[in-house]
């Protein structure tokens, strides 16, 4: 799957905010039957959000994810017949402790793609880590099946599992371990590292700093509540015209020299090898698939 920088949660209980959500800019919108859905709602949830998937895609439109309820819940198995339809192009597995987790509904998927006129192997998944248990089985959860794209945070559930105070502070310096652990597992395993939320919606500043570090970080796509955050996330995971300029020059200069045999070049007064010049062969292909050149 190609890289997806815009992750937005969507409720799914609320009409109006799924017929906005299918045409806004984002890349995905994440139709939610979990946490944004109080219990007594969600039966009327799976309804509306089943009646969404069935309807035709806009060009261009965000892709169709669902955020289901945890694995072996009791909500599970009806979100699933609710959600595996035509139209669904993955789910969102919540609070994921272990592989086996994702190994059950791989399991499942596979059974019953076919079952509802599904291509073998469509549904992508992706697992969202919020719990200290999920953080040290990362690597295991992101190598648990071939179905599985991506990694996703969730800073607010870890958060309160760690006893962290209600209020986030600046950058969350607290959770830095915790987001470089998921960019870690999930580059090991070669699915995309997703960042949490920033909740703070009248904190443009604090968002702008908190995707900053999230890029630094590794990640490259981040999660949103709001449609107000989708402009500066998807610009803030998009190589500058600078960065791709840069690029050009730097893989043209290592290309040039290492035909000569040279395994390492002196460019713009930086040492280059070639660790360096793939990583900017990275920053040219994502460029490409953005359409940026």
């Amino acid at each position: 799957m190609d890289v997806k920088r815009t992750w937005m949660f969507v409720p799914g209980h609320a009409q109006r905010f799924i017929d906005k959500a299918m045409s806004l800019r984002c890349d995905v919108t994440m139709l939610d039957l979990e946490d944004g859905v109080t219990p007594a709602e969600k039966p009327a949830a799976r309804e509306l959000i089943a009646e969404a998937l069935g309807r035709p895609k806009e060009p261009g439109g965000p892709a169709r994810f669902v955020r289901i309820n945890a694995v072996g819940g009791e909500h599970a198995e009806a979100d699933l017949r609710a959600a595996v339809r035509p139209g669904l192009e993955g789910l969102v597995l919540p609070k994921v402790e272990s592989a086996e987790e994702v190994q059950t509904i791989t399991a499942y998927l596979d059974g019953r793609e076919a079952e509802v006129g599904l291509e073998r192997g469509s549904v992508a998944l992706v697992a969202a880590i919020e719990t200290p248990r999920g953080l040290f089985n990362a690597l295991a959860i992101a190598d648990s099946s071939p179905r599985l794209v991506a990694l996703m945070f969730g800073a607010e559930d870890y958060g309160w599992e760690l006893g962290l105070p209600a209020l986030r502070e600046e950058e969350a310096a607290e959770l830095i371990h915790a987001r470089s652990t998921i960019v870690a597992a999930a580059r090991a395993a070669h699915v995309q590292p997703i960042d949490a939320v920033w909740p703070d919606l009248g904190d443009e500043e604090g968002l702008r700093r908190d995707i900053g570090k999230a890029r630094r970080l590794g990640f490259s796509g981040k999660a949103l509540f709001h449609p107000s955050q989708i402009d500066a996330i998807n610009a803030a995971f998009a190589p500058t015209p600078e960065e791709i300029d840069y690029a050009e020059r730097l893989t043209g200069a290592f290309d040039e020299a290492f035909a000569r045999g040279e395994g390492s070049i002196a460019f713009e007064g930086r040492l280059v090898d070639r660790p360096i010049a793939e990583r900017a062969r990275a920053t040219l292909r994502l460029a490409d698939g953005l359409g940026l050149r």
